[in-house]
């Protein structure tokens, strides 16, 4: 089993992109706005991955406030399971995390923390991104690269210097009217996990506002979709020699947002069988009794954290 636990990371891939039409001059913030609230399996745990629904606009003195050159946001809260792309990075446990972002125009960096549960033990998974968000027309464009790192860790047989890997993403946003949003996007890692393999990964998303006129004051709720495909190249000899298992992976749920506190409802699955999980994961407890594959799986273990799964999330944002 040792020789492919580097893979339980690879369920850590990332986020999305879609269509376009000239460059504004300004991006939209990241933080909580409708562009932001589609779940395409962005990063971070509790962080800017979680989706989110901005509250309605309040009345008095704060719109009168100038428009600041430099933009900062934050949020941290809780969740009853980090899953990532149908995959849970907490062992199905719950997990905490928070994030930041500084933008300036449309140039922004961000960091995370998360709270992760992997058979190579790292005490946190941390995010450190920079990026450009361009607006084109109605499209709103995100092209970043990002660093993932997993301290402390005990690296898996195979991988001398850990599971940390760098991947390059593009996403874009667009609204079709003043309810319904539509988002996709793509990733790719050239080693992903240390593993030797790339990554790539592409995913499209939709989002439905719940119109103001049938909500309470300060309350905004919107439902969301996506839908996302994952395939890989071969790891190292070390790890085996093959390619990781594709797969698909969904999610639907509803956000509810009160001022700058935020619960979102989600349901996540995938179509990885139980063996194939264990592959992709390396879950430390797996069970026997599954089909063997001589190549991949030569014992049938069996893992369940790819497995359907209901969520919950509650954090409270800054902006």
């Amino acid at each position: 089993m040792t020789r492919i636990q580097a893979a339980c990371s690879c369920a850590s891939l990332a986020l999305a992109c879609v269509l376009g039409s000239g460059i504004a001059a300004r991006a939209q913030p990241m933080a909580d706005n409708a562009a932001g609230s589609i779940n395409l399996g962005a990063r971070g745990g509790i962080a800017f991955g979680a989706p989110a629904r901005p509250a309605p606009a309040q009345s008095g003195p704060a719109q009168d406030r100038p428009e600041s050159p430099v933009e900062f946001n934050f949020r941290a809260g809780l969740a009853t399971d980090y899953v990532y792309r149908g995959v849970t990075l907490s062992a199905h446990q719950p997990a905490a995390g928070a994030a930041f972002e500084v933008a300036h125009g449309m140039f922004y960096a961000a960091g995370s923390v998360a709270t992760v549960k992997l058979p190579s033990q790292p005490v946190a998974e941390i995010a450190t991104t920079g990026g450009i968000r361009p607006k084109w027309g109605s499209v709103q464009f995100d092209f970043s690269a990002t660093h993932f790192a997993y301290p402390n860790e005990t690296p898996p047989a195979g991988v001398t210097a850990g599971i940390d890997y760098w991947e390059a993403i593009a996403r874009a946003d667009t609204r079709i009217n003043e309810l319904l949003t539509i988002a996709g996007g793509f990733a790719y890692s050239p080693n992903v996990s240390n593993t030797g393999a790339w990554s790539s990964y592409a995913a499209v998303g939709v989002g439905l506002d719940l119109p103001g006129s049938v909500m309470p004051q300060d309350l905004g709720a919107s439902v969301t979709a996506g839908v996302g495909y994952s395939w890989f190249g071969s790891q190292s000899p070390a790890l085996g020699g093959f390619p990781l298992p594709a797969y698909l992976n969904w999610n639907a749920g509803m956000t509810v947002t009160y001022q700058k506190l935020n619960l979102d409802l989600r349901y996540y699955d995938t179509n990885l069988s139980r063996e194939n999980c264990f592959v992709f994961t390396g879950d430390p407890s797996a069970t026997l009794g599954g089909r063997p594959n001589a190549i991949t799986n030569p014992a049938g273990l069996m893992s369940n954290w790819c497995s359907a799964t209901f969520v919950a999330k509650y954090w409270f944002a800054f902006n």
